[in-house]
């Protein structure tokens, strides 16, 4: 089976935190360094799909297989898939399985401060490929 390439556009846009207090959690960190072979800057890059975009997310990950965030006790599951930003920098996808989370909204895990690494700012259309 050959993988696909699914390109998805989205704009930058500011968070809650939810994302960095996750992934300051040590069960989280060291699942992310063995699992997917970095240390994740201890913040995540919020994207907002636009609609067709987030259809064609969910409907992909449905096919793909995650690599999954194990939680501890009363945490939630983390899925990942692997994906570049704007072509330059190697990154995931992660998708809490929490109720109601929205489906335009992904959040990127990367070594790297990503907003300082690529320059962006809240308003700032990029462009993910994820593989599948």
């Amino acid at each position: 089976m050959s993988a696909k390439t699914l390109a998805l556009r989205g704009t930058i846009q500011t968070g809650k935190a939810e994302g960095s207090e996750f992934l300051r959690l040590e069960w989280v960190r060291k699942q992310i360094e063995n699992k997917l072979g970095f240390t994740p800057f201890p913040g995540t890059l919020n994207i907002k799909l636009n609609e067709d975009d987030a259809v064609k997310l969910k409907k992909i990950i449905k096919e793909a297989q995650p690599i999954e965030i194990v939680p501890e006790a009363y945490f939630c599951r983390g899925r990942c898939y692997k994906t570049t930003i704007n072509d330059e920098s190697s990154c995931i996808i992660l998708i809490p399985d929490v109720p109601d989370y929205p489906d335009n909204l992904i959040e990127i895990v990367s070594p790297d401060n990503l907003r300082k690494k690529l320059r962006l700012a809240d308003g700032d259309v990029v462009e993910i490929k994820l593989s599948v």
